[in-house]
């Protein structure tokens, strides 16, 4: 199958700092498909804007722009990128039922114990939040914790090869220790983030200056 190409560069509006932004832009290169990233001053609220709001309702990051369509939210992009636009989508986002619910189950960690374990412990820090972080880092390593034993069976989250459930996962699992959240007991997790970024075409989200909001 060959793969479809955007008639012109896919607009990516988002945060440097965003490891939602990032994965997207991840799955982008990874696809081979040129983007135009368009960035959201989180820190100056650009998101709560009459003008991005008509983007998103919701005030989040990303948003991408692809022609006539307009779509939010990280995990429905990759959805919607592979289905548009990869050569073989049954390689990031499986056809048979089991396959397909092994990705979704990670696509829901990645929106729920991820963003409110690792990404929210990361956000203080980089925000410079005053809040006690004791009680999310906590969380974060009862995911860690659930990651490495299931990483222990298998060299992906979802099967013998990568598909979105570690595109959606990957980046603020590898930006963990920017919010205090050690890897270092986790091995085959360590060893899972490698194997990811050894994937042709991946690209890493530079490492954030702590305490500053870009």
């Amino acid at each position: 199958m060959t793969a479809t190409r955007p008639a012109q560069p896919i607009k990516v509006y988002g945060s440097p700092i965003s490891g939602h932004t990032h994965r997207v832009k991840l799955f982008l290169s990874l696809l081979g498909l040129p983007f135009e990233a368009v960035e959201v001053n989180l820190r100056a609220g650009e998101q709560r804007t009459p003008e991005f709001l008509q983007r998103n309702a919701f005030g989040q990051v990303p948003v991408i722009e692809d022609g006539d369509t307009t779509l939010a939210d990280s995990n429905a992009i990759l959805v919607y990128l592979n289905e548009r636009y990869a050569a073989d989508p049954a390689r990031w986002y499986p056809r048979d039922a089991l396959g397909a619910a092994r990705v979704q189950r990670w696509l829901s960690v990645a929106a729920g114990p991820l963003a409110v374990g690792p990404s929210v412990a990361r956000v203080i820090v980089l925000f410079g939040q005053t809040r006690d972080a004791t009680e999310v880092i906590s969380r974060s390593h009862d995911l860690l914790r659930v990651m490495e034993r299931e990483l222990s069976e298998r060299p992906f989250l979802a099967g013998a090869s990568a598909t979105l459930a570690d595109i959606a996962n990957h980046t603020y699992i590898a930006h963990a220790p920017e919010g205090n959240v050690s890897l270092e007991a986790y091995p085959r997790l360590r060893e899972w983030l490698a194997r990811v970024e050894a994937l042709p075409g991946f690209v890493p989200m530079a490492p954030s200056r702590i305490g500053l909001a870009a």
